[in-house]
């Protein structure tokens, strides 16, 4: 490209990037929300427990207190959805995050194994984060004073090979936060191998745990579901049978905010939740509990109502992957994943420019997720990872969104003396 091509370029880029200023566009591209179309989908959630009253299937009557591990037609129904059996799993409140934090706490505060001084006593503590991740287990981390590995993310998940040169070496490594299935932000579904290698890490820490918050075990967006390993199986097999938490909600499947968490693992790591959990709470609310059984019915019920998720989904994510290579492909200036599930798609900028990208958006009127966020501590090295999430706005503003994003990819790379 010759200086006066350059120069022409960045013009007509200029010209495009001032008119979408002049539009006074107002879009939020943050977070990975549920809209309202896939909200409108349980909205008889909301009607009541009509005639079948308020009593489960023992006879608890739900509107009192009791029942710290749910009641036992909730327990058996999403035992299935979490892949374990009844009394492997605790149903708690709304917030599988909560369920987190709850379980890392508890591990400072009162330790994660028999025998083994908790995590708060111990001459320091970190956590393997595989990046880009998820930045809300980033924050607990952070939130508690656990130092932050971060580890490579690749399509079949994180880079085993630091992970076990990490967990080999260093007894202050604890733990690992995972995403194994559409992971947030790239979609990556972990692999048999990697599920296997992580069952039977050779760990130095005795309390090593792996955090596996599947969230998006249902979420698929097109034609088969992806396969994912039982992690729980596999950690038995290479003995370590109390090595994994396994997370889930309804956040994303009946209503975000008023769904249900899971917290699952082996009878020895849900007999040491609840010894925790029964000093927060007498008992979580079984009547919203009573109301997710009676809506879904049974695994099948759930698998179909998330297909009808999947069709207000798909269409907005193919609007912005359309956009995206109609702007973008064959320039080299950016790639991007094309997800089979979850709520989000991760793209890569030229180096040193995501946090120049994330700001000319915004002052276009078009928010995403902070550059950096994917990344512990907000310090993504090269400074290129930006994470969209197309779930809530209509398709029709994606698509602006990501021609504004497209432009500002260019322009900043054009900013930083890089072909556009």
């Amino acid at each position: 490209m010759t200086p006066m091509e350059r120069e022409q370029l960045k013009a007509d880029l200029t010209r495009r990037y001032r008119e979408f200023q002049s539009r006074g566009i107002r879009l939020d591209m943050t977070r990975g929300k549920p809209c309202s179309e896939q909200l409108d989908l349980a909205a008889s959630l909301l009607d009541g427990l009509g005639p079948a009253g308020y009593k489960a299937a023992d006879g608890t009557d739900c509107r009192n207190y009791g029942g710290l591990d749910g009641i036992p037609e909730a327990k058996a129904l999403f035992a299935g959805y979490m892949g374990v059996t009844p009394e492997e799993l605790i149903i708690g409140g709304s917030s599988s995050l909560t369920l987190m934090h709850d379980a890392m706490t508890w591990a400072m505060l009162f330790g994660a194994a028999p025998g083994v001084a908790p995590w708060g006593r111990q001459e320091g503590v970190a956590f393997l984060c595989p990046s880009p991740g998820y930045d809300r287990h980033f924050a607990i981390c952070e939130h508690l004073g656990i130092e932050m590995i971060p580890v490579a993310m690749g399509a079949d998940g994180p880079d085993m090979e630091a992970v076990e040169r990490h967990a080999a070496a260093d007894p202050r490594v604890k733990g690992i936060w995972c995403v194994p299935k559409y992971s947030n932000p790239t979609g990556a579904v972990y692999s048999d191998a990697v599920v296997e290698r992580l069952a039977a890490l050779p760990a130095r820490a005795p309390d090593f745990r792996i955090f596996w918050d599947n969230a998006y075990a249902v979420h698929h967006l097109d034609g088969a579901p992806a396969r994912l390993a039982d992690i729980l199986a596999a950690c038995r097999a290479s003995g370590h049978p109390d090595r994994v938490l396994l997370f889930g909600s309804t956040s994303k499947i009946s209503f975000a905010g008023s769904g249900l968490a899971f917290l699952a693992g082996s009878r020895a790591a849900m007999a040491w939740a609840r010894s925790h959990l029964g000093f927060q709470t007498i008992g979580p609310d079984k009547l919203n509990q009573l109301r997710h059984v009676r809506f879904f019915r049974s695994m099948e019920g759930i698998l179909a109502h998330m297909q009808q998720h999947a069709a207000i989904l798909k269409p907005k994510f193919e609007a912005a992957l359309a956009v995206l290579e109609r702007e973008l492909g064959g320039l080299g200036l950016a790639a991007w994943t094309r997800p089979a599930g979850g709520y989000f798609i991760s793209l890569d900028t030229p180096p040193g420019c995501a946090r120049r990208v994330v700001q000319l958006a915004a002052e276009a009127g078009v928010t995403f997720t902070p550059a950096g966020s994917t990344f512990p501590l907000r310090n993504d090295p090269a400074d290129r990872n930006v994470r969209i999430a197309p779930s809530f706005p209509a398709a029709a503003d994606i698509r602006t969104a990501m021609e504004v994003l497209a432009v500002c990819i260019r322009l900043a790379a054009l900013e930083r003396g890089g072909h556009a």
